[in-house]
């Protein structure tokens, strides 16, 4: 895997970051944040629904792009929810030492 593949996703929260701050921002991210945690939760559900059944049928075209969606929204769900990826880190991580 290449670390400049991972080191995107730090660069995605920074981009949802940004777009939940910003005023002019129209983005679908900044629709997001506005409806709220509840809409945002119940779209991470539909997308890991989705990405599984993309999985059992498997689809591996649809169900990376499944898991790209899945991922997105988690990444917007944790920056609503005041948290981040190296808070997902850090959690995975301790229980990798356990």
């Amino acid at each position: 895997m290449s670390t400049a593949n991972i080191e995107f996703l730090a660069e995605l929260q920074s981009v949802i970051r940004e777009r939940r701050t910003s005023k002019a921002d129209k983005s679908y991210t900044k629709t997001l944040f506005n409806r709220g945690v509840p809409f945002i939760a119940q779209k991470v559900g539909e997308e890991a629904v989705e990405l599984a059944i993309a999985a059992v049928q498997g689809d591996n075209g649809r169900t990376i792009s499944e898991a790209a969606d899945l991922m997105y929204h988690m990444i917007v769900l944790l920056e609503a929810s005041g948290l981040s990826l190296e808070d997902l880190a850090t959690e995975l991580a301790a229980r990798h030492s356990d």
